[in-house]
């Protein structure tokens, strides 16, 4: 018996030990907010006060002290956050994770990211530095002078922190760039078909939205053949990737990640001053992308949505102006066919665009990547560089595999190389950042805008008089003569494909002081049949833009509420215009009829608490697999369904009643648009009900339709995800304004369908006539510590799209800290 007592008071004693450890860790992980820290590296004592919420208002004599502030703020509460942009940026994420990283790897370093940014460093101008020497300054304080435990993923890791730099800030902007643009991954998408399916039929499969008609182009699919580029496995070859970092190279654009944002007039407005509103739609993670925080130093008073690693408010409002962005998605990717030199597979053919010395081919550059990997063989590769750019078919990923073609000695022919405005040695869109923190009028905003570089974006703008929009960033022109129009890879060796320098940065759409009282963007067309220049076909459906204009001419005089109304409508513009198909659907299902009761009377509202949007969005991914991976391909199908849901062609071929699309190629009946209708509500119901249970009255959009912010990497950890990754049950869907956009592959853990991964990532609503009124939300809350409350605390509001006041509730700072010049 005294054994027993005594192997339990040791049992006891070592749980308390543990828990004092972790106690005491915990502790001494959490920063220091208040009190006074000597810090070498600020120029004067600086004040980095917290409100109630942990948003930061950093006062400092100068605007460099307010940038290094910044940093030390972001590596306080977002340390982890900041280690994993730096090792995706430099494609160091194997040394961390281990293999399942090196795919991400190898693909990033092909694309030459830190490299490019290098570049950028070297060109930037002295503002451009001092700002981004202060904000690395700032990180490298807090985390060499006075970080006392590190946040608990680097524990679990057993890794280090490692230093920032300004390099590594402009990398990051590039990944941003990247995260944005997606048409290199649609390039590939129309190569792969075309090797299948005539080009008319690529055009039906990825047509423009709204109706509007493909732009002329030659016959690729006939180009690709003569090239040598055959069908082949291309199921294998698109596969899902494997990679623990897959979603970071991704395959191109993801529908429902864009943005919304309108400005309305002081004419349209309850106080007479301009309103302005912005949501932008981004992947949603844990920690949140964005960082609230507020600067003040003498020529800078600026608060809103900041991004660790950078030294800027990206949108905000300062005392003069509120700003506002959405994604234009111009075409400023193009992939070129590199024809390898047969007897030299380290040359290339160049053409009368590119030849050197009069000479036909050019030789690659090359650069030796070793990639260190975690507890395996570090991987030797080398990526090459030719005059159009990167070459990432180097990356050998699952993305250019099968496109190559194949010399008789079983070579590839070709490599494939991206050119891409956000690669080019400018960083113009930092520089210009910061000028838009410290503009004092709508002209003086634009003006800046002309230095920005990528990616391109709708910009809102409001000042106490004005109104405006620019869409700013750098567009290729390309020849007359160019009759693929940058929507599939193209031969490198012809110059007729080679970009004819920019659009001037005077040239971009805008608009100033309209009319009409308002402006609105939601990634819809923004010019229109007269404008000189081609930006994209590649336009989002206009369903969210409708919308807002409908909302916005509905009420004479605006107010923070009325727009607030507007970024939690949830009415869908697409799926009214479906639901005349889905309730023409005839089943014998048992549940067939309550289904069909309850969508007689649907407006097409996705409210989280209803049955009806779980009913239509199922039986949209049963019917749209049924149209369309019959032609496509199972694998190469399966894989896209990641970015895009092939919505427009589903509706234009119900429309048409196109039998060419809807008859099943497997079967050998004559399948119609009204059987394939009728087979897929059969089939939805079969789904919902095995997962939902058999009273349709209780099914809920909200249960299977959850809003996930993935934390990475421990989101693909089981036993870590339920702490470390945040969930919300949500309404609204892929073409609401308050976007929520339905996956429709099944999750590669947890098998689930419906969950939102894209969503507005930041709310925000600016007040020009009294900015104490503007107010803003982000998806998580300002710490990235997962024992912290202000790690999940801002959920729940944004769940409900609540927020919180921008500029603080004057309240006294709940912390304050202050950090004493050395």
């Amino acid at each position: 018996m005294k054994w027993f007592l005594r192997i339990g008071a040791a049992l006891l004693l070592l749980a308390g030990l543990a828990a004092a450890t972790l106690a005491l860790y915990v502790m001494r992980a959490r920063p220091l907010v208040d009190g006074v820290l000597p810090v070498r590296g600020p120029l004067a004592d600086l004040v980095i006060e917290r409100d109630a919420q942990g948003v930061p208002t950093i006062r400092a004599a100068s605007p460099e002290d307010a940038w290094f502030g910044l940093g030390f703020a972001h590596a306080q509460d977002r340390l982890w956050q900041l280690e994993t942009h730096k090792r995706i940026a430099a494609g160091r994420l194997a040394e961390a994770f281990g293999p399942a990283a090196v795919e991400t790897d190898r693909f990033l370093r092909a694309l030459g990211v830190r490299r490019a940014a290098a570049e950028q460093w070297a060109k930037a101008d002295a503002a451009t530095r001092r700002a981004l020497e202060a904000y690395a300054a700032g990180v490298n304080a807090w985390r060499r002078q006075h970080l006392r435990a590190r946040p608990p993923e680097f524990l679990l890791l057993g890794i280090e922190p490692e230093d920032w730099t300004p390099v590594d800030s402009l990398a990051w902007s590039i990944m941003m760039a990247w995260d944005l643009g997606g048409n290199w991954g649609t390039e590939l998408l129309r190569l792969r078909l075309s090797l299948s399916m005539p080009v008319e039929r690529v055009a039906q499969l990825l047509p423009p939205p709204g109706g509007e008609a493909p732009p002329p182009v030659r016959d690729y699919a006939t180009l690709f053949r003569r090239l040598g580029l055959a069908a082949g496995e291309t199921g294998t070859a698109s596969a899902s990737p494997s990679s623990l970092f897959a979603r970071v190279v991704g395959e191109g654009a993801v529908e429902g990640a864009g943005s919304n944002n309108w400005v309305v007039a002081g004419s349209h407005s309850a106080s007479g001053a301009p309103l302005l509103a912005n949501d932008p739609h981004l992947k949603l993670s844990a920690p949140a992308l964005w960082y609230f925080a507020r600067l003040h130093a003498p020529g800078l008073e600026v608060a809103g949505a900041t991004m660790p690693g950078l030294p800027v408010v990206v949108l905000g409002q300062n005392r003069n102006l509120a700003w506002g962005f959405t994604n234009t998605n111009p075409d400023v990717q193009d992939l070129y066919l590199e024809r390898l030199d047969p007897r030299d597979p380290g040359r290339y053919q160049t053409g009368e665009g590119g030849a050197r010395d009069g000479e036909r081919w050019a030789r690659f550059e090359s650069f030796d990547e070793v990639i260190k990997v975690k507890g395996a063989s570090d991987v030797r590769f080398t990526a090459r560089r030719s005059r159009h750019g990167p070459v990432i078919s180097d990356a050998g990923s699952a993305a250019t595999a099968g496109l190559l073609g194949e010399s008789e000695h079983g070579a590839p022919r070709y490599a494939i190389a991206l050119r891409w405005t956000a690669l080019d040695p400018d960083p113009g869109a930092v520089s210009a950042g910061l000028a838009f923190n410290r503009a004092g009028s709508v002209e003086e905003f634009i003006s800046a805008a002309a230095r920005y570089t990528a990616p391109m974006q709708n910009m809102v703008v409001a000042d106490r008089e004005h109104i405006a929009f620019v869409a700013a960033g750098r567009v290729p022109l390309r020849k007359a003569e160019n009759d693929l129009r940058g929507l599939v890879p193209a031969p490198g060796w012809d110059a007729r494909y080679d970009w004819d320098g920019f659009i001037d940065a005077d040239q971009t759409p805008r608009e100033i002081d309209p009319p009409r009282g308002w402006i609105a963007t939601a990634n819809q067309r923004i010019h229109g049949p007269l404008y000189p220049h081609y930006l994209t076909s590649e336009w989002a459906a206009p369903y969210r833009h409708q919308r807002i204009e409908q909302l916005l001419a509905a009420t004479p005089r605006h107010t923070l509420e009325s727009l607030a109304s507007i970024q939690r409508d949830e009415l869908s513009l697409a799926t009214r215009r479906l639901l005349p198909q889905l309730r023409a659907a005839r089943s014998d299902h048992p549940l067939a009829a309550e289904a069909q009761r309850l969508l007689a009377d649907f407006d097409g509202t996705m409210a989280a608490d209803r049955p009806e949007p779980l009913i239509v969005w199922a039986w949209v991914r049963q019917l749209t697999q049924a149209l369309f991976a019959d032609d496509v391909g199972a694998a190469l199908y399966e894989r896209q369904l990641g970015s895009r849901s092939f919505r427009e062609a589903l509706e234009n071929v119900l429309e048409r009643d196109d039998t060419s699309w809807c008859d099943d190629r497997g079967t050998p009946a004559v399948e119609t648009c009204a059987m394939q209708r009728d087979a897929a509500l059969t089939r939805a119901l079969d789904e919902l009900a095995a997962a939902h249970g058999h009273d349709v009255s209780r099914w809920r959009w909200g249960d299977a339709h959850h809003a996930r912010a993935e934390h990475r990497p421990f989101s693909k950890v089981p036993a870590l995800a339920r702490w470390f990754e945040l969930r919300a049950p949500v309404g609204g869907d892929t073409f609401t304004v308050n976007v929520s956009r339905v996956g429709l592959r099944p999750d590669a853990a947890t098998g689930e369908l419906y969950l939102n991964e894209h969503g507005p990532s930041l709310r925000a609503l600016y007040d020009l006539a009294d900015p104490q009124r503007s107010r803003v939300m982000h998806s998580s809350g300002q710490s990235g510590l997962v024992f912290e409350p202000g790690y999940r605390d801002f959920l729940q509001p944004w769940q409900r799209a609540e927020y919180l006041p921008l500029w603080g509730d004057g309240a006294p700072a709940s912390h304050r800290l202050v950090l004493q010049s050395r």
